[in-house]
């Protein structure tokens, strides 16, 4: 079986893969963090909303990786090999994304 093939709902993801969606999730922490320090110390709304707008936008930056490897990766390997139910999965996928 392959390594990268999503099996039993897990996947092995390569070293890189792997670092460089750690790498975007330890931002978006931080960037929470920051949010929530604003909170505390009464910053100015608007402010907080800006720093939230660009949260949604790291989360976004962060699906679209995670998209993108995803169909390269698991999606490809079972239309290759016959299994053309990851397509509907897929769609399903897209579909929760885009409310």
């Amino acid at each position: 079986m392959e390594k990268n093939c999503c099996c039993h709902k897990t996947k092995q993801r390569s070293e890189k893969e792997y670092k460089s969606l750690i790498n975007r999730l330890n931002r978006i922490e931080g960037q929470v963090r920051g949010v929530r320090k604003m909170v505390e110390s009464d910053t100015y709304c608007t402010d907080i909303l800006v720093q939230v707008s660009a949260i949604t936008a790291a989360l976004n930056a962060f699906n679209r990786e995670l998209l993108a490897n995803h169909i390269r990766t698991c999606v490809a390997d079972d239309i290759r090999n016959g299994k053309d139910e990851t397509i509907d999965e897929l769609v399903m996928t897209l579909q929760k994304l885009m409310k």
